[in-house]
C-alpha cells in the first residue's frame, strides 16, 4: 500500500465542510494493450497513480511536487474551482481499482472496477469519501468489439478515422458516492430483458456463456424489484439494472449503482445443490437491497459499514422468503449467519458491532462475521422488538427524507424509533456497543403433570457481563400421532436475569419447551432435560424446519459448552437427520457430526464413532435417489468417515 494512501475520519470531515457539490467529467482510454490506461477528470484530490501527466487548477498549473503519488495538494481555492488532471493509472490484480484479466480459454481481455472502500481514486482523481456525493459523467474509449457498462446507460459511436475504436458516453449520474461508480469493459456476452420500465442486463465472459442461466437470474431479479419497491414504498430509483459476472472478483458481489458485479462462482459450470442456488438468489437480493439502503441513502463514514451490510443481509432473507421460491431463508439464516456470528462472538477477537473506524486502514480490521452476521442477527431482533410494520415504516421514512444524501446510525434509529414506543438509544448501547452474547435457559417447576412456574434465565459471560432486552417467543410442543406439533406460543420481553412466563402457569407439561421459538433474538439457547430427551429421540417428528434449526443450534452450543457429551451428540444427529429435507441443513449436520468426533470427542472413542458414522452414511447413500443432492452429501460423509 502506498504510504500516503489513507484518509482519516477527521480529514474527511474537514474536507466535506470545505467542498460542496462536486461534478466529475471522467475520460478513460482503455485501448492500450499494456498495464496502464489514460485518465482525465474535472475535479480534485485523491489520486493513486504511477504518474501525473498534467494538472491545472482554475487555469493555472499545479506544481508537480503537489502530487505525492496518492494525493494532489491544492491551495488558494476559490468559491468555485475547476481542476483538470491528466494521468496514467495502473491496472490492478489485487481486486481493487481497475482490474484486468486475460481469459486463458480464448485470450480475450476483460476489465472491471472495484472501488469499495477507498479505491475509486485508483482509476480517476476524486474526493474518495462517501459523504461527498457528486454527479459523474464518464467517457470511455474502447476496442470496437467491446461492451462497456457503467452506472447509467451508455451510447457507443465509432471514432472517426479509427475503425477499431469506439467512444462510449454515459450521461451524468444522480448524486452518488465515488465508491459506487463502476466501469466494466470487454467482449462480454450479454442478455437483456425488461421489467416494467426498468432495463435489465446480465453479462459474463464469452467462454462462460454456455453456463449462464439468465432465466432464473431474471426471475429472482424481478421478484426482488417488486418486493423492495413495495417494502420501501419507493420504486427502483435508477435508470437500469445490470448484473455482471466478472473474472477474479475479490468479493462475492458489489452493489455499484445500476451496475452490480458478481463473482463468477455464481455462474454454475456443473450440477449444484438447491442450497447453492439459494445462495446465489440471496446474493442477488442482498446487492439489490443496497440500491435503496446504501446507494440512494449512503452512510456518512465507514463506521456505519456494519449497518449497510447487516441491513442488506436481513432484507435479502426477508425478500427471499416472502417473494421467491426459496422459502427456507430463515432456516439458512439460523444455520449459517447466526451460527457464524455465535462462533465469532466467542473468540478473543470479538468486538462490538458498532466499531470505531478512525481511518480507511481501520475499516477492514472489523469487516468480519460480527459486521455481516451478528449485525444482521441483531437487526432481526430489532425488527421483533419494534414489530416488522413499525420497522418498515421507519425505513420508508429514512429513505424518503434522506434520498440522494448521507445518514448515520443515529438517523436510522431515530426514524425507526418514531412511533415504536421503544427507547432505541438505550437499546443501541446494550446491543451495538458491547461484545459477546447471552445464554437463555428455561427454568421450570412442575406440579404433577402441569407447569407450576416457568421463567427464562438470562446469563452473560464474565468478560462481557451485559444483560440485554430480548423480544422472543416461547413455544410448547407435544408429540401426537401426526408428529410433534405446536400447542401454544407466546411472545414476551426478556430484559432481566430472570423473567417469568406467567402465560404458561397451569399448562400441561409439554414434551418440548422451546425458548426463542421463531428465532427472533440472538443468543445461545438451552434445552431443559425433558426437552433434551424428546429431541434426542423425536426431533425428526417436528414438522417446522425453523424450530428444528433452533434446536439443532441449541444442541450444538450445548456440546461446545460441555453441557452434553460428544457420545450423546452423534446418536442424536443420526437418529434425526433423516427428518431434514434441506440439503444445506444436512450438510451442516454432517460437518458437525465430524467435529463432534474429532474436536469434542475423546481420542480413544474416535475409531468407533467413525465406524458408526460411516455405516449410517453408507445406508443413507443406498437409500438416496440417484443423482440427488442428498446422495452426494452422504457419499462425501462416507468417504470422510471411512478414511
Amino acid at each position: 500500500m502506498h504510504p500516503g494512501n489513507n484518509l482519516t475520519r477527521g480529514e474527511a470531515r474537514r474536507r466535506a465542510e470545505l467542498i460542496q457539490t462536486p461534478l466529475y467529467d471522467i475520460s478513460l482510454d482503455l485501448t492500450r494493450d499494456s498495464d496502464t490506461f489514460s485518465v482525465g477528470a474535472n475535479t480534485f484530490i485523491d489520486f493513486l497513480a504511477p504518474s501525473l501527466d498534467s494538472c491545472e487548477l482554475n487555469g493555472e498549473e499545479v506544481p508537480k511536487q503537489a502530487f505525492n503519488g496518492a494525493r494532489i495538494a491544492l491551495t488558494n481555492l476559490r468559491d468555485a474551482n475547476e481542476l483538470h488532471v491528466l494521468g496514467t493509472c495502473e491496472y490492478q490484480n489485487i481486486g481493487a481499482g481497475m482490474c484486468r484479466f486475460k481469459d486463458p480459454v480464448d485470450h480475450k481481455v476483460y476489465l472491471h472496477s472495484q472501488f469499495e472502500t477507498f479505491d475509486a481514486h485508483r482509476m480517476y482523481p476524486c474526493f474518495d469519501q462517501p459523504d461527498l456525493k457528486a454527479s459523474f459523467t464518464f467517457t470511455v474509449l474502447a476496442p470496437s468489439d467491446w461492451v462497456v457498462v457503467s452506472n447509467n446507460p451508455g451510447q457507443a459511436q465509432q471514432v472517426s478515422g479509427k475503425e477499431n475504436i469506439k467512444r462510449w458516453t454515459f450521461g451524468a449520474t444522480p448524486k452518488m458516492s465515488s465508491y459506487l461508480t463502476a466501469i466494466v469493459a470487454g467482449p462480454y456476452h450479454g442478455v437483456r430483458d425488461r421489467h416494467g420500465d426498468i432495463d435489465l442486463g446480465i453479462f459474463c465472459r464469452q467462454s462462460l456463456a454456455q453456463y449462464l442461466d439468465p432465466e432464473e437470474i431474471f426471475t429472482v431479479t424481478k421478484q426482488g424489484l417488486d418486493f423492495y419497491g413495495e417494502a420501501y414504498k419507493y420504486p427502483y430509483p435508477f435508470q437500469k439494472y445490470d448484473q455482471l459476472f466478472v473474472p477474479e472478483f475479490s468479493a462475492g458481489a458489489m452493489e455499484n449503482i445500476g451496475c452490480v458485479t458478481f463473482n463468477e462462482v455464481f455462474v454454475f459450470r456443473s450440477k449444484v445443490t438447491e442450497a447453492v442456488r439459494e445462495d446465489r438468489a440471496n446474493a442477488i437480493l442482498h446487492e439489490m437491497a443496497h440500491m435503496w439502503f446504501g446507494d440512494l441513502v449512503t452512510m456518512r463514514w465507514w463506521d456505519d459499514l456494519w449497518l449497510n451490510e447487516s441491513f442488506a443481509t436481513f432484507m435479502s432473507v426477508l425478500c427471499q422468503v416472502e417473494a421467491t421460491r426459496f422459502k427456507n431463508g430463515w432456516v439458512t439464516f439460523a444455520n449459517q449467519y447466526k451460527a457464524g456470528a455465535r462462533r465469532q462472538d466467542q473468540l478473543p477477537t470479538t468486538h462490538p458491532i458498532a466499531a470505531d473506524v478512525p481511518d480507511i486502514e481501520s475499516v477492514h480490521l472489523n469487516f468480519d462475521a460480527i459486521t455481516y452476521n451478528k449485525g444482521a442477527c441483531v437487526l432481526r431482533q430489532l425488527v421483533a422488538y419494534v414489530s416488522q410494520d413499525t420497522f418498515l415504516r421507519g425505513v420508508q421514512r429514512y429513505i424518503k427524507q434522506r434520498q440522494y444524501s448521507n445518514a448515520s446510525l443515529a438517523d436510522f434509529l431515530s426514524d425507526i424509533e418514531a412511533g415504536s414506543g421503544r427507547d432505541l438509544r438505550a437499546w443501541s448501547k446494550l446491543w451495538l456497543e458491547t461484545a459477546g452474547l447471552n445464554t437463555l435457559r428455561p427454568l421450570a417447576t412442575s406440579q404433577s403433570e402441569t407447569i407450576g412456574s416457568l421463567s427464562v434465565q438470562q446469563e452473560a459471560p464474565p468478560e462481557f457481563p451485559t444483560i440485554r432486552p430480548h423480544r422472543l417467543a416461547v413455544g410448547l410442543y407435544d408429540r401426537k400421532s401426526g408428529g410433534m406439533q405446536l400447542r401454544r406460543r407466546v411472545e414476551l420481553d426478556v430484559a432481566e436475569e430472570n423473567t417469568p412466563v406467567k402465560d404458561f402457569d397451569g399448562e400441561h407439561l409439554a414434551d418440548l419447551l422451546l425458548v426463542n421459538d421463531l428465532d427472533l433474538t440472538y443468543a445461545k439457547i438451552r434445552l431443559d432435560e425433558r426437552s433434551l430427551a424428546t429431541a434426542t429421540e423425536h426431533l425428526a417428528e417436528l414438522s417446522d424446519p425453523l424450530a428444528r434449526a433452533i434446536i439443532w443450534a441449541a444442541l450444538w452450543d450445548m456440546l461446545r459448552d460441555a453441557e452434553i457429551p460428544a457420545r450423546r451428540y452423534l446418536p442424536l444427529i443420526l437418529n434425526n437427520i433423516h427428518g431434514e429435507t434441506d440439503i444445506g441443513v444436512v450438510q451442516d449436520l454432517l460437518a458437525q457430526a465430524a467435529s463432534a468426533i474429532f474436536v469434542y470427542g475423546g481420542p480413544a472413542n474416535q475409531a468407533a464413532a467413525l465406524e458408526v458414522l460411516a455405516g449410517h452414511a453408507l445406508r443413507a447413500l443406498d437409500g438416496s435417489s440417484a443423482g440427488s443432492d442428498f446422495q452426494l452429501a452422504w457419499a462425501h460423509a462416507f468417504i470422510s468417515a471411512a478414511r
